[in-house]
């Protein structure tokens, strides 16, 4: 679901959503922790789009049954479903076990990212990133392209790839440096 639809829930301003599923996705009774909270999951049915009224487009964080058929058009393939949300209030926060990233592990670490400054044309720009990340939690893909006066797409890469090297996360509306990044740098200072 997208933030608005999310905000909206939580809001109290939308409590329907219409998907368009390949099969539904979602059963009634779910709980998503999500940005915005906990997002309960009521009633989930197949629906034609042709008979949703302006009332199920208003519940639905939409202003006319046609801009609600229009966006369903626009976005995914197969049956439309409808979903009663309720939000249940804040996503409890896990307990995280402390992440210490040992020698050997930190070795591993120093290679990989040795590789990717390496192999990026402008020289090193790993340590710089993730340094940045640590300053300032959330920062957007935009704004971390700006300070590097890089297109945003590119940033977006960068990030990408120190994700998937476990490095970095997803906070929020921006990246920041998961457990494993932190104790990472932590350890390199």
């Amino acid at each position: 679901m997208s933030k608005r639809i999310l905000r909206g829930v939580a809001a109290g301003e939308i409590s329907e959503a219409y998907l368009r599923w390949p099969s539904p996705l979602a059963e009634a009774g779910t709980r998503l922790s999500t940005v915005v909270g906990l997002i309960g999951v009521g009633e989930v049915s197949r629906v034609d789009p042709g008979e949703l009224t302006d009332d199920d487009a208003r519940r639905a964080g939409f202003g006319s049954a046609a801009g609600l058929r229009a966006s369903l058009a626009k976005h995914g393939r197969g049956e439309v479903y409808r979903l009663t949300l309720s939000f249940e209030g804040p996503a409890p926060r896990p307990v995280a076990e402390p992440v210490v990233v040992g020698g050997r592990e930190r070795a591993v670490i120093d290679q990989q990212l040795a590789r990717l400054d390496v192999s990026a044309p402008r020289g090193p720009w790993t340590r710089q990133v993730l340094e940045v990340l640590r300053r300032r939690p959330g920062i957007r893909a935009a704004e971390l392209a700006a300070e590097h006066n890089r297109p945003v797409s590119r940033c977006k890469s960068d990030v990408w790839r120190l994700r998937e090297l476990g490095l970095v996360e997803q906070v929020e509306s921006g990246f920041g440096l998961s457990a494993r990044g932190r104790s990472y740098l932590e350890g390199g200072d």
